[in-house]
């Protein structure tokens, strides 16, 4: 059983790492045939040809882009992940305040968002077709069909300027209190939990009504126990695997997804500082960024993926 399992762990990181190296195939090829040119959006149209043809020369794009992909990934494998063309500094050095930004953002969105979508999840169950069972899946249909930016334009609209609650853009910065970091992203984190909060909770729901479909469910009735008690005892924890699924499919999308919400409320996160850049074509940076995005996808898929073999009934007690 044991070495089944390890096997199966084994060939999903190994496929997550060729994943990896094929999203970074497609990252690179993708900024390099972006339009334009890089040289002359640094220097502007007032540079001359020379300098043109001496920066291109220093930043060696004139190499084959074979060459200039295998010197990337092997800086990106030592942590080296090159230097902005715009601002000459350290790439890695300047992302990581940005990335621990996004990462808090998504963490407080996933501790709201998580609990709530599970709760609201097992209540659809337990009053089934009825009308609190109707009134969570018609918000879970509402807030899914709202664009995310419409929805955070609204929160500015009516919860920053007309009531004054919180304020409409998110700053914040290093040795900023805990209290005022937490009211500062009060609006981006809502419209995260709103985002990711009616598929949680859906995908949660449907997952425990198949499990309510078994056999050893009438015998947990026949028994007399109440049915919050077969959904909480009984059901809910057989239906661990496909939530897990969801659930982290949906805290990837808090990471990766955040740039429209970053980019409304001027939260200083890695979303933000890829807008930026792709808007400075400066490649280095956007490879950068978007290589930690799919790195951080891959990565949870992967966790999810361990986590449902781990819970398979059938690997953990093979006849």
């Amino acid at each position: 059983m044991g070495s089944s399992i390890a096997s199966l762990i084994a060939q999903r990181i190994a496929l997550g790492v060729l994943l990896l190296l094929a999203v970074s195939v497609l990252i690179f090829v993708g900024t390099q045939i972006l339009p334009g040119d890089v040289a002359q959006s640094i220097l502007g149209n007032q540079a001359t040809p020379q300098a043109l043809a001496n920066l291109r020369e220093e930043l060696g794009l004139n190499d084959p882009a074979i060459v200039r992909y295998f010197a990337w990934l092997g800086g990106v494998v030592t942590g080296d992940l090159g230097t902005a063309l715009t601002t000459r500094q350290d790439i890695a050095t300047t992302l990581m305040p940005r990335l621990w930004n996004t990462l808090f953002l998504a963490f407080w969105a996933a501790v709201v968002s998580v609990p709530l979508a599970i709760i609201l999840g097992l209540l659809a169950v337990r009053y089934r077709d009825g009308p609190i069972d109707k009134a969570i899946s018609g918000f879970a249909l509402a807030s899914t069909s709202l664009p995310e930016f419409f929805v955070g334009y609204l929160l500015i609209f009516f919860v920053a300027v007309k009531l004054q609650w919180f304020p409409s853009i998110s700053t914040v910065y290093d040795g900023m209190p805990l209290l005022a970091k937490l009211q500062a992203i009060v609006l981006p984190a809502t419209v995260l939990v709103l985002v990711v909060l009616a598929h949680m909770m859906r995908m949660t729901r449907a997952a425990i009504l198949n499990v309510m479909q078994s056999a050893y469910i009438e015998t947990a009735e026949l028994k007399g126990l109440s049915a919050f008690d077969i959904i909480r005892k009984h059901a809910f924890p057989n239906a661990i695997a496909p939530i897990v699924n969801v659930v982290m499919l949906n805290l990837a999308f808090l990471v990766v997804g955040v740039v429209v919400v970053e980019v409304i409320f001027v939260y200083p996160g890695l979303g933000q500082y890829l807008v930026d850049h792709v808007a400075k074509r400066d490649v280095p940076v956007v490879q950068a960024v978007g290589l930690i995005f799919a790195a951080v996808y891959i990565s949870l898929n992967i966790i999810a993926d361990i986590t449902a073999i781990l819970a398979n009934p059938r690997l953990r007690h093979p006849k």
